[in-house]
């Protein structure tokens, strides 16, 4: 296919700048929501479940413990209980348990959790503890890049990732444009054989070709969940006065918790509104309002699912009716089934493990993308210039402070949160304090030292950390007797041995670069190779 050379300048250039201006925010989001994918696992890796109470004689009703456990709770707490409580029917043994400090919404680092359990007499046993937020620090990483503030009720963050979404789009489409005329020649051409620059365009041609479907997915899914308030209060222009969602009518009755019915019928009512759906977990809230609701959360392994692990169902605790905002089944729900769409599309819950790991390794590439075209911008520059102006030394150092900045600040936080959990109570200022100062520390050294040797150290630092991460896991289970390992944990070892092994071999081939790079280069050590020209864009 032809197109006019005018043309392919023009969407070259907005490719370029797209992809350059946005291309350090998505870095962070992506890498980080390629974690995310297997958040349940991290979030169990470094907080380590202990060696359960020994639970009282099971029988032949799943939830028949957990009702035991409810009722002397519902006699011991009535009041902590009216408020709000979580059942978790996935534990070894039966738990119950509340907010005493903080709530579930937010990134809170002061968030206490009363848990109740069943000893072997069958009395309540309670512990108090800091909720470990680990998981959701990697999650607000992956909705915000990290960036601190809030606009409104959101973070700062998420809108300025919904802006490079858009961005994002476009590069998409402007890249699409420019490769055209030798998309069917070039698209699995790996062309080593003409020097390192060539290679880089092509792989990074061909991840962007290969999985176009995801990038469009998740460009416009990030804009939609950026910008959804604007977007509501946009449609009050058609809507006038009638809302935009039909809201339940206002209940002036008050309930009682002698009232709520058995776990059982909660169980049977949500099973029967979907019989493929498992409940996992229920949530109780308000239990003594007018507005009592209890959110259900519920798996499908074989279907599609709204949430980034399950879907949920609000009911009415005691009259057992379904409310508004729940996952639909039936025929005729089109919107519901619209929004349910676009949240399993995005968090890859519409094929189970397998999705899972698909957009896992989808998003290791799409980070690859945005570092890959950096990397193209800043040779296509010099090349054009001669040698290394001063816009392209300082992209070159923010390229791999951002980008390995974050990966290794990542590495080091699980390294050393791990590590520090036997002896700290609240773990969480810790996980804040190691990522930042570790991820603007590695862009300062960057800008200090320059980007080939920031390039090096940092993947050689990325490898020792991954490599160390199964030795913290030893040196925890050594230290604490009462933690055990799964199955999720040991794959996180594995995983993290794999990729000290990529990190390592990668930092020999960046040492190689640095030793042999021309003198028009950013990724030479040698000192006057390192200056830069006064020249500037």
């Amino acid at each position: 296919m032809k197109v006019r050379a005018d043309i392919l300048r023009i969407y070259q250039s907005l490719h370029t700048w797209t992809g350059i201006t946005a291309g350090l925010l998505l870095f962070i989001g992506f890498y980080a929501g390629s974690l995310t994918m297997f958040k349940a696992e991290l979030q169990q890796w470094i907080a380590p479940p202990a060696v359960a109470i020994p639970q009282v004689q099971q029988t032949a009703l799943p939830s028949a413990d957990w009702q035991v456990l409810l009722d002397k709770a519902l006699a011991t707490y009535p009041t902590e209980l009216a408020k709000g409580f979580d059942i978790d029917l996935t534990s070894r043994s039966p738990v119950l348990s509340w907010y005493s400090q903080g709530s579930a919404r937010d990134l809170h680092m002061d968030n206490k959790i009363i848990a109740l359990r069943l000893d072997q007499q069958g009395a309540i046993a309670v512990s108090e503890n800091y909720e470990n937020k680990f998981a959701d620090l990697i999650d607000y990483l992956h909705r915000s890049a990290g960036i601190g503030g809030e606009i409104g009720h959101d973070q700062a963050g998420v809108y300025l990732l919904g802006i490079a979404a858009v961005a994002y789009f476009l590069a998409l489409v402007s890249g699409i444009v420019v490769l055209l005329p030798t998309l069917l020649k070039s698209f699995f051409a790996l062309r080593k054989d003409k020097g390192a620059s060539r290679f880089w365009l092509d792989s990074h041609n061909l991840v962007g070709v290969a999985s176009l479907p995801f990038h469009f997915i998740i460009a416009w899914t990030v804009v939609g969940f950026a910008f959804h308030d604007l977007i509501y209060d946009g449609l009050s222009v058609f809507y006038g006065e009638q809302p935009v969602f039909q809201r339940p009518a206002a209940n002036s009755q008050t309930y009682d918790l002698e009232n709520l019915p058995a776990l059982e019928q909660h169980l049977a009512a949500a099973s029967q509104y979907s019989p493929s759906h498992k409940p996992v977990k229920l949530s109780f809230m308000r239990l003594n309002n007018t507005a009592p609701v209890a959110i259900i959360q519920m798996i499908n392994p074989d279907g599609m699912v709204r949430g980034p692990e399950a879907d949920y169902l609000f009911m009415q605790p005691y009259t057992l009716d379904i409310l508004p905002f729940s996952f639909s089944t039936q025929d005729g729900a089109s919107y519901s089934k619209f929004v349910m769409g676009l949240f399993a599309l995005h968090y890859g819950t519409f094929a189970g493990d397998f999705g899972r790991w698909g957009y896992f390794v989808m998003g290791l590439l799409g980070a690859f993308l945005f570092y890959s075209g950096n990397l193209l911008w800043l040779h296509k520059r010099m090349k054009k210039q001669g040698g290394p102006s001063r816009s392209c030394t300082l992209m070159a150092a923010l390229t791999i402070g951002v980008c390995l900045g974050s990966m290794l600040a990542v590495a080091l936080t699980m390294l050393l949160g791990k590590l520090l959990l036997p002896v700290l109570d609240n773990a969480n200022y810790a996980y804040l304090y190691c990522y930042y100062i570790s991820f603007f520390a590695c862009i300062c050294y960057s800008f200090w030292r320059g980007a080939a040797l920031a390039a090096w150290h940092g993947l050689l630092g990325l490898s020792y950390c991954c490599a160390a991460l199964p030795l913290a896991t030893l040196y925890l289970q050594w230290y604490r007797a009462d933690w055990y390992s799964t199955a999720a944990t040991a794959a996180v070892d594995l995983m993290a041995l794999l990729f000290a092994a990529v990190f390592f071999y990668a930092a020999r081939r960046c040492k190689k670069r640095m030793l042999n790079s021309e003198s028009s280069s950013v990724w030479s050590l040698q000192p006057e190779k390192l200056q830069c020209s006064t020249s500037d864009i």
